[in-house]
């Protein structure tokens, strides 16, 4: 692995910057969010938000793709929808007496996929099975997916009424888990001021792409050429297998929450996330603090606590600084 120059990045920086700048303009406050998409799409993996409706969360995703110059796709997930709707079918073609393949709404650059628990478990496994393979199969032939290609899912954690529970299996798929808050008072009347302004609004002018895909490819290939230092490798490892002995860790007091713990797929999100991060900052090695920042989005899907800790209304994101407060840093 060759070493990353100063000049790589200042320009990864210079590019960054730009996305940032455009995402900011549209998207008033949300940091927490603009940093897990950029961290997701540099890492090249996928985002699962989880809020209440009208948190900006379709700007985001639309702002994100139309600013680096990429296909964008909406998905409205319902329980009718088929998983033919999602990777596309074949039509027959009376005139021609032939089929015709029709390529689904997946084969975007960044895929929002919108309540997707309120898709059946069928459709969920068939878009899935997409993430994972970056490819889709129709009538026995493979048609790949685009580079780079990102899904933004969401779903609402107060209407349970028709709804289907995403497994545990089938949300470690996803690299980070994002919990959208409700915006400050400052950034609220910020959205309202941007409104009087024409900045924002159904008569908004569109974004201007600041990035090409070749540019999101190339900060991709970068990021993969971050150095990780063999002890901040052990540290992550030391982490994702304190969350599968949690009581030995930290005490029986909260290791009686956690059933199942992270899986090596854990360990190697907290790699990629790491290493996007370090490139964010303009740095060419990952520090601890890259390993803890994203903590909470890394693990808080990935652990499976027990019916006691949801009595007790435990929170995830307890477990996991209580873990990280055990393990030593290098």
């Amino acid at each position: 692995m060759t070493t990353i120059e100063a000049s790589e990045l200042a320009g990864a920086r210079t590019l960054l910057s730009a996305l940032e700048q455009t995402f900011s303009s549209r998207v008033s406050g949300q940091e927490q969010v603009r940093t897990a998409l950029l961290t997701t799409m540099l890492a090249e993996g996928h985002l699962l938000l989880e809020s209440v409706p009208g948190l900006a969360k379709t700007l985001a995703a639309s702002t994100l793709a139309t600013s680096m110059g990429a296909d964008f796709a909406r998905i409205q997930c319902t329980p009718d929808l088929l998983p033919s709707d999602i990777i596309g079918t074949q039509v027959y073609d009376p005139r021609t007496h032939t089929f015709d393949t029709q390529l689904g709404p997946v084969h975007a650059n960044v895929v929002l996929l919108d309540e997707i628990n309120r898709a059946s478990a069928k459709t969920q496994s068939a878009m899935l099975e997409a993430m994972q393979e970056r490819q889709t199969s129709i009538a026995g032939v493979v048609h790949r997916l685009p580079e780079p290609f990102m899904v933004l899912a969401t779903q609402n954690p107060i209407e349970e009424e028709g709804t289907f529970v995403l497994p545990e299996a089938q949300m470690d798929r996803f690299l980070l888990k994002e919990v959208v808050d409700y915006p400050s008072l400052a950034d609220e009347v910020a959205v309202l001021d941007r409104i009087d302004a024409g900045t924002l609004g159904p008569h908004a002018a569109p974004v201007t792409a600041v990035l090409t895909t070749t540019d999101v490819a190339g900060l991709q290939r970068l990021t993969e050429r971050v150095y990780v230092d063999a002890a901040i490798k052990d540290y992550i490892v030391r982490l994702v297998h304190a969350t599968r002995h949690v009581g030995e860790v930290v005490g029986s007091d909260q290791g009686r929450y956690v059933e199942i713990g992270a899986s090596p797929r854990g360990s190697i999100a907290f790699l990629q996330v790491a290493r996007a991060l370090a490139i964010l900052d303009g740095r060419n090695h990952v520090i601890p603090e890259d390993v803890r920042r994203l903590r909470h989005g890394v693990l808080r899907h990935r652990l499976h606590l027990t019916f006691e800790a949801l009595a007790d209304r435990v929170r995830p994101e307890e477990i996991i600084d209580a873990v990280f407060d055990a393990v030593p840093s290098p």
